[in-house]
């Protein structure tokens, strides 16, 4: 497992693709409620890319499950949609819906990825607890990561404090480096396995990585619907999801996609 280690101008370069994702997904964020269609906020996702003289990732990704490349900037999930969420006019947000957004933009060569999950209108405490308990998965990667730390250690927080909610992690799919590619090696879990456990991933300054745990209320099973992209939980039982890039610096680590 070959893992590139970044420069200081490289992880600047990272940071200027970081800011328009969080650009982006900032005023997606402020826009997305009853109403408004994920077909819409696509629509103005590229728009926003294109201003910032970025290119959208997704658009165009091609997979051997799906017969058609992704077909739209963002990612639009919606409630029991754990992620690859097609965008569409159809898609009407309604009160009471939890919709995850992710979303990667390249710039100058160098790309940057993240992910948010938002209540649309007032939701149930079940689902804000939900929101909540996903977004603190991620803060607790982003305060444990510094040189030196393994990352099974840092996994085994984030699913413990998962579980400890009463919730479960999705085991399909993982985080990544990212870099000049949006895949890039190391697979960064948010659980530990018996794989991470055998070829763990022993952080050094100059990764970068694109950290998101997705977080279910009910079982941790998914599967793929029939157009090969979207991913629902089997129970139909909602799904959140949040990312940031982050880079390993000397004493911790940095985040790249933010303003």
């Amino acid at each position: 497992m070959a893992i590139t280690l970044r420069s200081r101008r490289e992880i600047e370069l990272l940071r200027k693709a970081g800011v328009v994702v969080a650009d982006v997904l900032l005023k997606l964020q402020e826009v997305a409620e009853p109403g408004v269609t994920t077909g819409w906020l696509d629509s103005m996702a590229s728009q926003i890319t294109a201003e910032a003289g970025a290119t959208a990732l997704f658009k165009g990704v091609r997979s051997p499950y799906a017969p058609a490349p992704f077909p739209s900037a963002i990612c639009a999930s919606v409630n029991e949609q754990v992620v690859h969420g097609i965008p569409s006019e159809t898609v009407v947000l309604k009160k009471g819906d939890v919709l995850s957004i992710d979303f990667g933009a390249r710039l100058d060569g160098y790309c940057g990825d993240a992910a948010v999950t938002v209540a649309v209108g007032e939701i149930s405490e079940d689902k804000r607890k939900l929101i909540d308990v996903t977004k603190h998965v991620l803060d607790i990667a982003i305060a444990q990561a510094k040189p030196g730390v393994k990352w099974s250690q840092i996994a085994a927080k984030m699913q413990d404090y998962a579980e400890s909610a009463g919730f479960s992690v999705v085991k399909d799919f993982v985080g990544h480096g990212i870099g000049k590619k949006m895949h890039e090696e190391p697979r960064v879990p948010n659980f530990v396995s018996d794989e991470l456990l055998r070829c763990d991933i022993i952080l050094a300054e100059g990764m970068v990585l694109a950290v998101e745990p997705m977080i279910n209320a009910g079982t941790s099973d998914v599967r793929t619907l029939k157009d090969g992209w979207v991913v629902v939980t089997k129970d139909g039982k909602c799904s959140a999801h949040f990312e940031h890039t982050i880079a390993i610096v000397k004493n911790g680590c940095e985040v790249l996609t933010v303003k």
